[in-house]
């Protein structure tokens, strides 16, 4: 047959067959008018290169195999590296399909935040999200297509609680008896339903505004308020943690019980600052850790949950570089962490018929597990800051 018949035989154009003769990979026999010619052996030959092919094989390892025995240590090769390329196309197609929705974004968003926080964040921003919203995809649903419905199942938790984060009075009152003035003003950042609001009232003359973004929790404060009679003294505001401008005059104190992690503890004190007067001061909680020899379970849980987890020395020593001058830290105890994981283990047994099968039940189970193992490991740190 001639080679335009022999290309139609086997779905190759004549230019490859002419590159194919190139090689050497096929022979075919020229005519005295010139044509080429070709044999059903040349076909078949042809058909057997295109199989080995489909095994990823090269030109060149399809030749090796057609003219000698097959090269069992260059086939290995292969394999493994058909292997690693299927692994690679297999985690395209999986981020592709979770990035669409049709599956969990939470290991990528988990790895982004190890490797890229700042950009993650500000990824998330360009979607769409706010700040604080950011903050809670990163730290809490881990799934951006998913964040609305898993934060529905989370506030229906939370709606019950009083403390959203470990904490007591006895430790705000000590915090703030480290301030060495009466403050006139404070800014109260992630306020949640207000207890530490309303232990400030108690102990201070100051104005309170405080903020946060769950309405759920803001109306719990806003009865708080009423009740204890503090309506001309504390201002409830609605607002991203992000976008609080500075005041005039600034702020004599800024407050933030558990919840610098969402905005992340470096850039809080580098944007918290700017808020404050000369002298005045920034008291903020954190999950620390208690030690450099955690169990595996525990340091893989907080390396998923708070990859930025740091050790007390470390916040103190992130405080100073950002212009801060360190008047006191302490942990704020067992009772505080009991105070409000006694709580949610209550409040989830509550609602396990709604909640069964949901990841808001899953997870907060398995921060409560590895809580009750890792006793002594990791604890809430109160910090007392002076702006320089």
């Amino acid at each position: 047959m001639r080679i335009s018949e022999l290309a139609d035989s086997v779905g190759l154009s004549r230019a490859t067959l002419l590159y194919y003769e190139k090689l050497g990979l096929l022979k075919g026999k020229r005519q005295a008018n010139g044509y080429r010619v070709y044999t059903d052996a040349d076909r078949q030959r042809l058909r057997l290169m295109q199989q080995l092919q489909a095994g990823g094989l090269s030109l060149q390892e399809c030749q090796a195999c057609l003219d000698g025995k097959l090269d069992r240590e260059m086939l290995g090769q292969r394999l493994e590296t058909l292997e690693r390329e299927i692994a690679e196309k297999t985690r395209s197609r999986h981020l592709l399909a979770a990035l669409l929705g049709q599956s969990s974004l939470k290991d990528w968003h988990e790895q982004v935040e190890r490797i890229a926080p700042d950009l993650h964040r500000a990824w998330l921003m360009a979607q769409g999200f706010s700040s604080a919203e950011a903050g809670l995809v990163v730290l809490v649903s881990k799934d951006m297509n998913a964040h609305d419905a898993y934060m529905a199942g989370f506030m229906e938790v939370f709606a019950g609680l009083d403390w959203w984060g470990p904490g007591t009075a006895e430790a705000t009152r000590r915090a703030l008896a480290m301030v060495p003035f009466e403050p006139e003003t404070i800014l109260e950042i992630g306020c949640g339903p207000g207890m530490a609001t309303m232990t400030l009232a108690e102990a201070t003359t100051a104005r309170i505004t405080a903020t946060d973004t769950a309405e759920v929790a803001l109306d719990k404060l806003r009865a708080r308020i009423a009740e204890g009679g503090f309506a001309d003294r504390i201002e409830v505001q609605t607002i991203d943690m992000a976008a609080i401008r500075a005041p005039e005059p600034p702020w004599d104190v800024i407050w933030s019980e558990g919840s610098a992690y969402i905005l992340g503890v470096e850039k809080a004190l580098a944007d918290w600052r700017a808020l404050l007067r000369p002298g005045g001061v920034l008291v903020f909680s954190d999950m620390v850790w208690r030690t450099d020899k955690a169990d595996d379970e525990v340091r893989a849980f907080w390396a998923a949950e708070y990859p930025a987890m740091a050790t007390p020395a470390t916040r103190v020593a992130q405080s100073k570089r950002a212009g801060y001058r360190v008047l006191g830290h302490f942990d704020i105890g067992r009772e505080g962490m009991e105070t409000y994981y006694r709580p949610l283990a209550a409040r989830l047994a509550a609602l396990e018929p709604d909640l069964a099968g949901s990841r808001v039940l899953d997870d907060l189970r398995r921060e409560i597990a590895v809580f009750e193992t890792g006793r002594g490991q990791f604890g809430y740190e109160m910090f007392v800051l002076e702006r320089v």
